[in-house]
């Protein structure tokens, strides 16, 4: 599965219980991507949102963040911060490239 950065208008930032670093997360991409008008939902990764395009979780998650999440591109990330992925969804939504 995969969707055009330039049709992107929702990310959600999944979480599991943790201690707040997603929440950290789910503000710097929102400060990011609110030139591009694209919402950003932070959501336990057991109750994403059925309107969410992209989701982004720890790398552990997703497989649980595909199973909750129906027709969502679901991409995982190591680091809460500055992993390569924030900017490769930044990228993707700025220049209008692919993400899958």
């Amino acid at each position: 599965m995969s969707i055009q950065g330039k049709d992107i208008t929702k990310v959600v930032i999944a979480c599991d219980a943790g201690m707040g670093s997603s929440v950290m997360v789910a503000s710097q991409m929102a400060k990011r991507l609110k030139p591009y008008k694209v919402a950003v939902q932070h959501s336990p990764v057991n109750e994403i949102p059925a309107d969410a395009q992209v989701v982004l979780c720890q790398q552990g998650l997703v497989p649980r963040a595909q199973k909750n999440s129906s027709g969502a591109v679901v991409i995982g990330f190591q680091n809460f911060m500055g992993d390569p992925v924030f900017d490769r969804v930044e990228a993707a939504i700025r220049d209008g490239g692919e993400l899958g």
